[in-house]
């Protein structure tokens, strides 16, 4: 079964210290909707299936990479619930982390955009980012088209960055047959 936009409420755990949007993260679709895609993903990432769990940023239960990030310990040690919230912000590591990925690119409007209208307006937004326009299904950066319906494009979000997004997968793959 397909996520769609109505089958979340904001909840703290699910969005990242950094701005992330947990939902859209290809590791969260896929422990929730399709045992064969979550083996898929491990192959391709050379990794065990249960490395590929999540449930969230701020959740005991976190994906491999997302559990060496520094960026949440950072924030909780500082009593802190978003980046934005630092008299740092925007500190090397953060900015370094921002540039890293395409699916990154929108982290300062994230942290705007939260302290704005605070997190639950915020994670409402998101829903409607990351939602196709033709079914509602939640899709990541990386879904092009729509992974229910094959609307293209996926969302709102892939729109916007369409360049990066398929710039990074090419080149992904290119280093991948190398």
């Amino acid at each position: 079964m397909q996520m769609k936009k109505d089958s979340y409420q904001p909840d703290k755990k699910i969005v990242a210290v950094c701005g992330l949007f947990c939902p859209a993260c290809i590791i969260f679709i896929a422990q929730r909707e399709s045992p064969e895609k979550r083996k898929k993903i491990a192959e391709n990432l050379h990794l065990s299936v249960e490395a590929l769990k999540c449930d969230g940023c701020r959740a005991e239960n976190r994906f491999t990479y997302c559990e060496t990030c520094k960026l949440e310990p950072c924030a909780a040690e500082k009593g802190l619930d978003f980046c934005g919230e630092c008299e740092e912000y925007p500190c090397e590591m953060l900015k370094e982390f921002q540039a890293a990925m395409p699916h990154r690119i929108e982290l300062w409007q994230a942290q705007a955009r939260i302290k704005e209208v605070g997190y639950e307006k915020w994670f409402e937004e998101m829903l409607e980012h990351y939602s196709c326009p033709q079914c509602n299904t939640i899709n990541s950066a990386y879904h092009i088209a729509c992974r229910e319906c094959g609307a293209t494009p996926s969302c709102s979000y892939v729109d916007l960055h369409n360049v990066e997004i398929k710039s990074h997968l090419s080149n992904s793959q290119r280093e991948s047959s190398e």
